[in-house]
C-alpha cells in the first residue's frame, strides 16, 4: 500500500467563501464541487506529506495550514491587496524558507512560504 495524497479537510458552511481567498487570491483551481464540499488545488505534482509541529519555528504558533508558492513576495501582495492582514513575516528563516502568516476567512492560520536558493 502507498498512500497517495493527503487533503486538509475545513468545516464550514460557508464553502463559498474560500473561493475568494484559495482561487481568487492565492490562485489555486476549482477541482472539484459537490455543493457540499469544493477542492482546490493545482494540477502540478504535489509529495505527499504530513507535519506534525509543538510550535511554528521562530517561537510562532503553529499554523493549521502550509501553503508552498513559487513566489511568496507576490502571494504576500496579492493578500494584502485583498484585504488580509499578515499575522507574522515576511521572514527568511534559518531553514531556508521565506514565509508569512495569514488567517483564512475560517480563521485557520496558513503559513505561505517559499523555499530560498541556496547560498
Amino acid at each position: 500500500m502507498k498512500v497517495k495524497r493527503i487533503v486538509a479537510n475545513i468545516e464550514t458552511h460557508k464553502i463559498d467563501a474560500a473561493k475568494h481567498f484559495y482561487q481568487d487570491v492565492l490562485g489555486m483551481q476549482l477541482l472539484m464541487d459537490h455543493g457540499w464540499i469544493a477542492t482546490y488545488g493545482t494540477n502540478e505534482k504535489m509529495d505527499v506529506q504530513i507535519s506534525f509541529a509543538s510550535q511554528g519555528g521562530s517561537d510562532t504558533p503553529t499554523p493549521d495550514l502550509s501553503i508552498e508558492v513559487d513566489d511568496v513576495d507576490t502571494a504576500l501582495e496579492h493578500v494584502k491587496n485583498a484585504g488580509y492582514p499578515i499575522e507574522y513575516g515576511p521572514a527568511d528563516e534559518p531553514w531556508g524558507v521565506r514565509r508569512f502568516f495569514v488567517r483564512d476567512p475560517f480563521g485557520k492560520l496558513v503559513n505561505i512560504l517559499a523555499h530560498m536558493p541556496s547560498k
